[in-house]
């Protein structure tokens, strides 16, 4: 009998040094797609997927820009997605964290090769000349991965010096497991990182991040509006759980509603994975969450959440290290261990 899965799709920041080359380990039996990628890049004169994928070094200014960095991670992930073996798994939902929602529409149905490359490599590349402001992840968990009043706290007094120390505004940017992730412009990022308290390697700035998912990208989402029409987006064909944790379903989705979201709503309000992933496991009671590729960033931030949920009896760090030793409840499939009980036999 197949297993129920809920598939995640990463974020930005997920293609870097350690994944350099994932294109070329995995996408053998996917030179279409990649060379269909390639071929748009360069009637737009930018670097192709390949070309940058194929680079002998990664280069943080390369390879972490947005023009570049989404449609990289876009490729990845649909080498993985198109590999997981349907007759194992009964995808039942699809989400994902950030600029994953995209990735959630393509493989959910709700846009096609052409429309995804089109909001992908738009939304990827809004930012070319100028970023807008920044983003800074703290973590509000203790060792165990349960949330900690003090931690919470901390951020708050933090968040309250910085607005007054720079005369920012600093917004909640995203709800991430253990973590959250604060959007500022720079004053205000260069304020929280003296005012939150130092903690192993926390607090720090998140590379060639803009301040994603708060008003600060206001004018990113108007320019989206006028570069993007719904006639890209269709009704999905797997049920789709969106950064409110709201679904959308194959039958009763409305195209203007999904367009509005994706655009508007999603690019300046918190974008909150923490509830996405929540709904996903309590709605549709899954066997396994799978991660597609490239790394598995998020592997920390969904055992977090599992263990706020209490989920699977998963109640601390150590529950889920446990579990995922004798019968992993989620596979990475940028992990080496973990791939090979997701993929098909001839992939």
């Amino acid at each position: 009998m197949k297993k129920r899965a809920v598939v995640i799709c990463p974020g930005r920041g997920s293609y870097t040094k350690e994944t350099l080359g994932y294109i070329r380990q995995y996408g053998a039996h996917h030179r279409e797609f990649i060379a269909d990628l390639d071929a748009r890049r360069a009637e737009l004169g930018e670097p192709t997927i390949s070309e940058l994928d194929n680079a002998t070094t990664f280069s943080p200014q390369l390879h972490t820009r947005g023009e570049n960095a989404s449609p990289l991670i876009y490729a990845c992930s649909y080498i993985d997605f198109m590999s997981i073996d349907r007759e194992k798994y009964d995808i039942v939902a699809i989400t994902g964290n950030s600029m994953g929602w995209y990735l959630t529409l393509a493989y959910g149905g709700s846009l096609d090769w052409a429309g995804a490359f089109s909001v992908i490599n738009t939304m990827g590349g809004m930012m070319k000349k100028e970023i807008l402001g920044g983003q800074v992840i703290y973590p509000i968990v203790d060792d165990q991965w349960r949330r900690s009043p003090q931690k919470i706290a901390a951020v708050e007094q933090a968040v309250f010096q910085a607005r007054e120390k720079s005369g920012c505004d600093i917004h909640m940017s995203i709800y991430l497991g253990g973590f959250v992730v604060l959007g500022a412009e720079q004053a205000g990022i260069n304020a929280l990182l003296k005012e939150l308290p130092s903690y192993e390697n926390y607090p720090f700035q998140l590379i060639n991040h803009a301040a994603f998912h708060t008003p600060i990208l206001r004018p990113i989402a108007e320019k989206a509006f006028r570069e993007l029409g719904p006639e890209l987006f269709k009704r999905p064909e797997i049920p789709l759980i969106d950064g409110r944790g709201c679904i959308w379903q194959p039958y009763s989705t409305n195209i203007e509603d999904l367009y509005h979201y994706t655009l508007g709503h999603q690019v300046v309000e918190p974008y909150d994975f923490t509830t996405a992933v929540s709904v996903a496991i309590k709605e549709f009671a899954p066997d396994k969450l799978i991660l597609l590729g490239p790394g598995s960033s998020l592997g920390g931030s969904l055992g977090q959440i599992l263990v706020a949920n209490d989920w699977w009896k998963i109640d601390s760090k150590q529950a889920f290290s446990e579990r995922q030793s004798s019968d992993p409840v989620l596979l990475a499939m940028g992990r080496a261990d973990q791939r090979p009980q997701v993929v098909g036999t001839t992939i």
